[in-house]
């Protein structure tokens, strides 16, 4: 792979994961985003800018989707979902998709689909401090796709009533949410994520819905440690059940 190393480790609900060493790792916003996602069992779903395809692997593994296609731009990262779904035993759920996301269509993932989801480069391509390394230059910043871009992608390949899902930057809410509604998906829940009450929020997951009327439903916001610093109650549950608590669905 380019002479990159790699590692492999094992993560949540039993998977074997290869990534680069060099590359984005597996974190608590890949985590909680595919915990969030709104499972169709029989439906079929597509994760844009997959990278490791840790995401749909999770999805697929907890059998919330029938099959689950993986987008990702960037050949090296394609084959690595493409191998870790082989290791998985999940080759015929997970298929890698080698596109770029702006110029997806639905023919691309076997037509209009259930669901959407994507944890995209939180940055903007002129933000921040390039990394020497331009796999993960690609994963943090916006250089192959703005959010709208990727808003705009899940809309051309959503069914009327299928939901797209984000993990995102707090500083950068207004933007997701602006660019939802101008792609046509209407933003539905909202959770914002904070390290501990005394932090400020680390992270936000938004579910849209294509065609749907206005109006949002605010979750109580998921804090990961409590008082002592242990781990919280709420975010124990989303380990140990791979899914959010009631509470966090719509009422």
């Amino acid at each position: 792979m380019n002479g990159q190393s790699e590692k492999t480790e094992q993560i949540n609900e039993h998977l074997s994961l290869t990534s680069m060493t060099d590359g984005l790792t597996f974190g608590t916003d890949a985590y909680l985003l595919s915990a969030y996602v709104r499972r169709r069992v029989r439906g079929r779903a597509v994760d844009l800018g997959s990278g490791t395809g840790v995401i749909a692997l999770l999805c697929a593994q907890r059998g919330a989707f029938a099959q689950l296609h993986a987008v990702e731009l960037q050949a090296s990262f394609c084959d690595l979902i493409a191998r870790n779904a082989q290791d998985n035993g999940l080759y015929d759920r997970v298929i890698p998709v080698c596109r770029d996301v702006r110029d997806l269509t639905a023919d691309d993932v076997g037509g209009e689909v259930d669901a959407v989801f994507s944890n995209p480069p939180y940055m903007r391509a002129a933000s921040g401090v390039g990394n020497a390394h331009a796999e993960k230059d690609i994963a943090r910043h916006e250089v192959h796709g703005t959010i709208a871009d990727f808003c705009r992608a899940a809309s051309r390949i959503l069914k009327f009533g299928g939901y797209f899902t984000v993990v995102f930057r707090p500083d950068r809410e207004a933007e997701l949410l602006c660019a939802m509604c101008d792609a046509g998906l209407t933003p539905k829940r909202m959770t914002t994520v904070y390290a501990s009450k005394n932090h400020v929020p680390s992270l936000i997951l938004v579910e849209a819905k294509k065609g749907a009327a206005h109006g949002m439903f605010v979750t109580k916001p998921l804090l990961l440690t409590d008082e002592d610093g242990a781990e919280s109650a709420e975010c124990r549950y989303i380990y140990e059940n791979g899914a959010f608590h009631e509470q966090y669905q719509n009422p």
